[in-house]
Formats: structure tokens, sequence, C-alpha cells
């Protein structure tokens, strides 16, 4: 497929368009196979997810720091061009130079990618990191300043492991959007409270772009210590004795984790919250579970 036909075949969408249309936004995230895998073996997992009509779709950033890689910006222009989906790219700083950063740009703008999720990226402390960029906010305005992208955000509804506060926090964030963030994905949580009362502290601040509320189900005890090592999300103990009671009871497990995010969804849409952005973790079968049981609602 050409550029020109890139151009002439997609209806290119920028993500805040899609909000403040009297429903709930539904999302997901997908991340590139790994490096020894196929780049094709995604492609199956998104057929079956195109099913389902989310809104979007981002994905992850699973590049390894040079230009040749370019997983994230090839799957991104599959969804959007090949499927009809929206798109979203992640696209992360630490590690990458202000040259890097706009080769990612020049070949997202080829293949008609317009969304950017701009993320700091995890920081390796046995790897040497750049400087061209200290924060997302500062990718964020770098993006803004050499394309016409809409940039996405993270936020972390129970606070960002690095900040000393929460107030912090949402000073940064704030900074984050006034940079040109035109609309924000949260961190996983597990306890809606925390999300409700971070999007009160938010509002307090002046941010006023839409939050999605990032939804993970978890279907497996090894997954679920993984991600709150990374995340620092807090266990509520009704969900503490849902992996107590069933961490070795694999399909047990498998139903009460997707049980328990659907109860989590349906009462974040009850509340009216802006959208629903749900990390599939590639797994097309319990995103189908959790669509066709909140389908009626958004």
């Amino acid at each position: 497929m050409t550029d020109s036909e890139f151009k002439e075949g997609t209806d290119i969408m920028k993500i805040p368009s899609l909000f403040g249309k009297g429903k709930t936004v539904f999302s997901f995230e997908v991340f590139p196979p790994k490096n020894t895998t196929p780049i094709e073996t995604v492609y199956s997992t998104l057929d079956a997810l195109k099913e389902l009509s989310p809104d979007f779709i981002s994905v992850t950033y699973g590049a390894r720091g040079t230009s040749a890689d370019t997983a994230t910006c090839d799957i991104a222009s599959y969804i959007q061009n090949d499927l009809g989906i929206t798109s979203a790219a992640h696209l992360t700083c630490v590690y990458s130079s202000k040259e890097l950063v706009l080769e990612r740009l020049k070949q997202l703008k080829e293949r008609n990618v317009e969304n950017i999720l701009a993320l700091r990226g995890d920081i390796n402390p046995e790897i040497p990191r750049l400087h061209d960029f200290e924060y997302a906010s500062d990718l964020t305005k770098f993006i803004k300043e050499n394309g016409d992208f809409h940039v996405s955000g993270a936020c972390y509804p129970e606070c960002h492991f690095e900040a000393k506060s929460m107030a912090e926090d949402i000073r940064n964030l704030k900074r984050k959007v006034d940079a040109g963030a035109g609309h924000l994905m949260s961190q996983l949580f597990f306890d809606n409270s925390s999300f409700y009362s971070f999007l009160e502290k938010a509002d307090i601040a002046g941010i006023d772009v839409p939050i999605e509320a990032g939804i993970m189900p978890v279907v497996n005890a090894n997954q679920i210590r993984r991600m709150v090592s990374v995340s620092g999300a807090s266990l509520p103990a009704k969900f503490s004795k849902i992996i107590q009671r069933y961490e070795n009871n694999p399909e047990a497990l498998r139903d009460a984790g997707i049980a328990y995010a659907i109860d989590q969804i349906v009462d974040l849409i009850s509340n009216g919250v802006d959208g629903i952005h749900l990390y599939t973790m590639n797994n097309p079968y319990v995103a189908r579970k959790i669509s066709e049981s909140i389908r009626s609602m958004l």
C-alpha cells in the first residue's frame, strides 16, 4: 500500500473527536510480539478484536531503540489502514534522541497514524539514559511542535510511584496537558474509589481533557503479581480474596478476573466515566467476554 493509498482509503480520526457524543468511549491496548516472534502473529489477534468494534486501539512501544525497529508503527498502520480502526502509537522518550523521535514521527505520518501516546518510559538503571527529553511533557511539546498529531498522555489514579505526593503528581499532569496532551489514559487500578478521587483532584487542578479509565482483567496469579510490582496499584481486600481462593485453579481465576473487571466497568460507566481503555494483553477471548457483557451500556 502506497502513501497515497493510505491517504485516500482511510478515515483518520483524532482521538478527542470520539468523546462528547453521548456514549462511553471503549478502546483497547495491544502490544507487539517479542523480538524473536514474527510481527504477523499479532494480526490474528487484531482481526479478532476488530469484530468487537472498539473506538480505537493503542499499540505499546516495543522498539529496541533503533530507527530500523518499526513494530509499533507497523502494527498501528495495520489497525488504521487495513482494519479501518483509529489507532494510536505509544512513543517513549527516556532512551530516545530528538533525531529518533523525528524519524518515528515521519514513519507514523507516512502511514496515516496521527494519534500518539507520549510516555517517558521505564528507566533501567543498567542502561545509560539520554537527556533530550526529561519528562513526558517535554516529549508532548516536541511532538506538537513537529507535526499535526494528537497527543495523549498517561495518568496515575494512585499516584506515580516516583512522585513525592499526589499533589505533585497532579501538578506534573497539568504540565503535560498544558504542553498539548488532549486526552489521558489511566494506569490500571482495581479500586474505583481511587479513580473517582483522582478525577476530583484533576478537575480542581483545571485538567479538562477526557480521561479514560484503564482496566486490566487479571486472568492469572503471576500476571497480577508482575503488574502490581510494576504499576504500584493497590489490591482491595475483595480482589485479594479472589486471587487467594482461585490462584491454583486457572480457569476459575480467569473467569473471576473477567467478572471483577466487568463489575468495575459497569460501576464506572454508571458514574459517567469518559471512557474505558481495556488492557487486552493480546487476549481476544477475554476482550470478547468483557465487550459482550457491557456493550449495551456504552
